[in-house]
């Protein structure tokens, strides 16, 4: 019984390492101008153009090496 209780310990704390080095990801935000049929910026309340904003995950550039020319 004791073996069965050190083992589900130590299960849960591996599976708590593991989580913990997760970092949350990096959010951006993008907007772009709306645009009509006409491809003219729509107008805002203000006059300013109306946008539509998105926030968009920065994935990590990965370093890697070149490919080979084909022969």
């Amino acid at each position: 019984m004791k073996s069965f209780i050190l083992c589900i310990a130590l299960m849960l704390s591996v599976g708590y390492a593991v989580a913990a080095d997760k970092e949350e990801p990096k959010v951006k935000k993008v907007c772009h101008d709306q645009v009509g049929k006409d491809g003219k910026p729509v107008p805002g309340k203000d006059g300013k153009p109306k946008q539509t904003c998105k926030d968009v995950k920065i994935h990590k550039k990965l370093e890697g090496h070149d490919v080979p020319p084909k022969k």
